[in-house]
């Protein structure tokens, strides 16, 4: 048929989900510190139990958030202030965590480094002579 994609294989033409899942797998399997709840989650979470107190049969995720953000938007800067400072005091938290992980992380890998640099006994033009081709040789070709 002209004009026309060949459509025989499934899922070729279409469009494949970023892999986000997969990063956030990778930081967590490293030890990576999670980053801090802003205000409005540190809020979330108490509200979030809150509410299924008061509604046990409601499932639905959607309708929490709905209530949640609804409130919170409603709610004066004084009524917030209390889930400011917790969120600054979680996030001078992390900051602390993330500064002695950053430290253990450049460490280990400068130690890795130095392994891999020690267990060769060649130098860096020997290795690049293996090749066997020289600078020489590609010269003559052109």
């Amino acid at each position: 048929m002209k004009g026309k994609a060949d459509t025989s294989k499934k899922g070729d033409g279409r469009l494949k989900a970023g892999g986000g899942a997969g990063k956030r797998k990778k930081a967590a399997a490293s030890g990576k510190p999670k980053r801090p709840p802003s205000a409005f989650f540190v809020f979330m979470s108490e509200f979030r139990q809150q509410y299924n107190a008061q509604h046990p049969d409601n499932k639905s995720v959607a309708a929490v958030s709905k209530a949640a953000g609804g409130k919170w938007r409603s709610m004066s800067d004084e009524e917030k202030q209390p889930y400011v400072d917790q969120a600054g005091q979680k996030k001078q938290d992390y900051e602390k965590t993330k500064a002695n992980f950053d430290k253990k992380e450049s460490t280990s890998s400068k130690k890795a480094k130095t392994q891999d640099d020690e267990g060769s006994d060649k130098s860096k033009s020997e290795v690049d002579d293996e090749d066997g081709s020289s600078d020489e040789e590609n010269d003559e070709d052109e």
